[in-house]
C-alpha cells in the first residue's frame, strides 16, 4: 500500500512538472517591446517584463511606462515575442487596452532569458528605515515586499510607520558583495527600489547574517566604493539641444544613491516635445572611456560609479562633444524598474 501511494505521489509530481512545462511552452517569450506612435516610440522591454510578472491583468497606457512618448496621439504597445511554435511574431495593443499577463512567459520576476538564474550580486544582510537618531528594523517587511514585487516606491506607508516625523528618512540596506565585503545601499524616502541587484530578492532568503546592529553598519560606506567607472562629465537633452548637468548630478549623487531622472531632476527641459537622455561619460578600470545612456524617466543607480556619493568626479578628459563615442557605450534604457 505504501509503495502504491509512493508511486501515485511520484506520478502526480511528474504530471505537475509536465503540465508546467506545457504551460510555459504555450506562452509568449518577450524578446523586446516598444510603446508610442509613428517614429516616436520608446523601448519598454524591461518595464513590460516587470509588469507582466507582477500582475495577471493590467490596463496599459502612459502610467504603465511612466512617460508619454507621443503627446496628444493615440499610441500602441508592440510586443515582439517568440510564440508557442517557436516563431517570432509581433503583438500590438492599442493604448488603454487590458492585457492578460499570463500569456507571457515569466521565469522568475525579472530574470529573462537567463535559464532562471539570479543575476543579483549583493546578498542582503539587514535593512533599517529612518534617520540616524531614530530608525527601525524593516528586514522582515522588506522581505514580504520583495516576494510580492521586484520594484516598489518606498516611504512611511510602505513600512507602516514614521520613525522620525518631520525628517527625511532613508531605507538603508546592508549587504555582502561577491568579494565578501559589506556594502550599504541608501534609498531616500520616496525613491523607487529595484531588487534586481540583490540575490534572492524575490525569494526573501536573506537577513541577519553578519549584521552588527548599528545604523552605520561596520564601516564608513564611502570608504568601500565598489564602483568601477570614474565619471568625467554628464549631459542631458537631445543631440540638437543638450546641457551640462555634471554639477547637478553631483548634488543628487551626494544625497541619494538611486533616483528617477527627468526634466524635474535638472530643472529644465532642453528640447521640448522630444524624449531626452542623460549621458554620463566615464573612464573604466582599463583607462578607456565609456558612455552610459539613460532614457528620460529611467531610475539611475550610482552603484557602478566610483565616488558616486562623494561627488569627487567631473570634467577630466572631456572633449565637449555630445556624440563622444570614441570607445565603448552602454545604453541603459528604462531601468525603472
Amino acid at each position: 500500500m505504501n509503495a502504491w501511494k509512493g508511486l501515485n505521489f511520484a506520478l502526480g509530481v511528474s504530471l505537475f512538472a509536465l503540465s508546467s512545462m506545457i504551460a510555459a511552452a504555450q506562452q509568449y517569450d518577450i524578446q523586446r517591446a516598444d510603446y508610442g506612435a509613428g517614429n516616436r516610440r520608446i523601448d519598454v522591454t524591461q518595464r513590460l517584463r516587470e509588469v507582466v510578472c507582477s500582475q495577471t491583468r493590467f490596463r496599459m497606457g502612459n502610467s504603465t511606462f511612466g512617460t508619454d512618448p507621443a503627446p496628444d496621439t493615440h499610441k500602441s504597445l508592440r510586443i515582439y515575442a517568440r510564440g508557442p511554435n517557436g516563431r517570432e511574431q509581433m503583438l500590438e495593443f492599442p493604448e488603454s487596452s487590458t492585457i492578460d499577463g499570463s500569456q507571457f512567459y515569466c521565469p522568475n520576476a525579472g530574470n529573462w532569458n537567463s535559464g532562471g538564474g539570479d543575476s543579483g550580486q549583493y546578498q542582503i544582510l539587514h535593512a533599517e528605515y529612518g534617520t540616524e537618531r531614530n530608525h527601525v528594523d524593516v528586514t522582515d517587511r522588506l522581505r514580504d515586499l520583495a516576494r510580492a514585487d521586484r520594484i516598489f516606491r518606498m516611504g512611511n506607508s510602505t513600512f507602516g510607520i514614521d520613525p522620525d516625523p518631520g525628517q527625511i528618512k532613508l531605507l538603508r540596506i546592508y549587504t555582502r558583495g561577491p568579494d565578501g565585503r559589506t556594502r550599504t545601499f541608501d534609498y531616500r524616502e520616496g525613491s523607487t527600489v529595484d531588487g534586481a541587484q540583490f540575490t534572492g530578492w524575490g525569494r526573501g532568503d536573506w537577513g541577519g547574517s553578519g549584521w552588527n546592529g548599528g545604523w552605520n553598519g561596520d564601516r564608513d560606506r564611502d570608504r568601500d566604493d565598489a564602483g568601477q567607472y570614474v565619471i568625467l562629465h554628464a549631459e542631458y537633452g537631445t543631440e540638437r539641444n543638450h546641457i551640462d548637468v555634471t554639477d547637478r548630478l553631483r548634488e543628487l549623487a551626494r544625497s541619494d544613491q538611486s533616483f528617477r531622472m527627468g526634466n524635474s531632476t535638472f530643472g529644465i527641459d532642453p528640447d521640448h516635445g522630444r524624449i531626452k537622455t542623460l549621458r554620463i561619460y566615464a573612464r573604466g578600470p582599463d583607462g578607456r572611456r565609456r558612455m552610459f545612456e539613460y532614457r528620460e524617466g529611467s531610475t539611475i543607480d550610482g552603484a557602478q560609479f566610483a565616488g558616486w556619493g562623494r561627488g569627487d568626479w567631473g570634467r577630466e578628459g572631456w572633449n565637449g562633444r555630445w556624440n563622444d563615442r570614441d570607445d565603448d557605450r552602454d545604453r541603459d534604457h528604462d531601468r525603472d524598474r
